[in-house]
């Protein structure tokens, strides 16, 4: 597939703030997914995409909703979002948002992110303005909707991203009570996208859209064309040597390394620090301050290499990524295929390199199951490995066996005894105590 098509976007029946907005982003021609989405949602149908990540359905939802709030403005203020996106983490949310603002900057319509990590109250009180489009994460919105600060009654555009990632991260429960309080999907206009189109994705459809026409791009590979992958078959103890001599011989320039502890991320970066490539680790524990900054550090190359847990594998776009690096094998075989997705954006090249260790090589006959083919094998030639500095204080960068608990230091042997008196009592005991206010005690 190649990454554009042979239609113009200004060839579709757009606003002229729209066109405008496309025009400033850089927008020309369609990618595929456009081209197919376009016309089905400027017509008002329901759409059920899959598509790889980096193939342009998030434009693809923006522009055609960006379209219908203009075509027909409400006959009163409305009291909530018109446009409602739910998204399964933050900086998905984020990302979106910041597209949002992108394309629809001459539209006037007001564009308003909600999720966690971030000042709970400000974002309330940015609700009180209205905003026509909310993206937000289902917890922080239905938290909202609770209290007041924000209702779904007027959403006229529903968009559900990244939705097989929504079972997985357990939010299904909270995205059917959001389906609950929007209008009827007769009353509104729904776009669900997945990375996978899986049974359980596509009864979500079935039951809260209104005779979606399914989508799909590209179906017989899962993966992006431009992605060249390779594997190394790869012992705990010597993946580290490995990296190393593959950043020195290939000179990466901007490599998401993805690891599947936060643990291993920290022991990671620092393991990379003491040997002189300067990185960042992106996890769970980190604040969503913090994230935030790092993501921003990264897209502007302050720091070749950026550590990242599952937490960044999805939703987050970032130009010009030229490896990606399984460090650890992900144990979801859907994951790999978001993980290397970060590579290959909008019909670029990319390098997707895995190790397979003895801790996470059982994960490898699913992803190879799940993308349709085996995953190219090299042999490592011994003179890549690159002894490693040890960082002071750092613990070996690899996984610890699924399960397994790191073993504890040995306690300090304690303090010697003071020897006894000849009497057979301690010392200690022969001395009075006195109470709170030096009295003796009550015999």
């Amino acid at each position: 597939m190649s990454h554009l098509s042979a239609t113009r976007l200004d060839s579709y029946a757009l606003p002229a703030e729209v066109l405008e907005g496309v025009r400033t982003a850089g927008f020309e021609f369609a990618t595929p997914i456009q081209e197919i989405v376009l016309p089905l949602a400027l017509a008002g149908r329901d759409v059920a995409g899959q598509a790889q990540t980096g193939t342009g359905k998030t434009a693809a939802f923006l522009i055609s909703g960006f379209t219908r709030l203009l075509r027909a403005p409400p006959a009163s203020p409305p009291r909530g979002p018109r446009l409602l996106t739910v998204a399964p983490t933050r900086e998905l949310a984020a990302q979106i948002r910041d597209d949002a603002l992108a394309l629809g900057q001459f539209t006037g319509l007001r564009v308003q992110a909600v999720f966690g990590g971030i000042d709970y109250r400000r974002q309330r009180e940015d609700l009180r303005a209205v905003p026509e489009i909310l993206v937000g994460t289902p917890g922080r919105l239905i938290d909202y909707e609770h209290q007041g600060a924000t209702t779904f009654r007027d959403v006229e555009v529903l968009v559900i991203d990244e939705a097989d990632r929504m079972f997985d991260m357990g939010f299904i429960r909270d995205l059917r009570k959001i389906l609950r309080k929007c209008p009827p999907y007769h009353r509104r206009q729904s776009m669900l996208f997945s990375a996978t189109l899986s049974p359980r994705v596509m009864e979500l459809a079935y039951e809260h859209m209104n005779n979606a026409v399914r989508v799909e791009i590209e179906p017989e590979q899962i993966t992006a064309s431009g992605i060249r992958e390779i594997l190394y078959h790869v012992p705990t103890a010597e993946k580290l040597p490995l990296l190393l001599g593959l950043v020195e011989r290939d000179r990466f320039e901007r490599t998401l390394i993805f690891v599947n502890r936060k643990s291993t991320a920290a022991d990671l970066a620092a393991a990379l620090s003491a040997n002189g490539i300067p990185v960042e680790a992106l996890a769970g524990n980190v604040r969503q301050i913090k994230r935030l900054r790092i993501l921003k550090e990264f897209k502007e190359g302050k720091f070749p290499a950026l550590i990242a847990t599952d937490v960044a594998s999805r939703g987050l776009h970032i130009e010009g990524v030229t490896h990606v690096i399984n460090y650890d094998l992900p144990q979801d075989p859907e994951d790999y295929v978001h993980r290397v997705g970060r590579t290959a954006r909008a019909g670029a090249k990319g390098d997707a390199i895995s190790f397979a260790d003895e801790d996470y090589v059982f994960s490898l006959d699913a992803i190879q199951k799940l993308i349709g083919r085996s995953i190219p094998a090299e042999v490592a030639d011994p003179d890549l490995y690159r002894a490693p500095v040890s960082a002071p204080g750092a613990r070996q960068a690899g996984p610890a066996r699924p399960g397994a608990r790191r073993p504890r230091p040995p306690r300090p042997a304690p303090p010697p005894r003071k020897p006894a008196s000849r009497s057979g009592h301690s010392p200690g005991k022969a001395e009075i105590t006195y109470g709170r206010r030096g009295r003796k005690p009550r015999r």
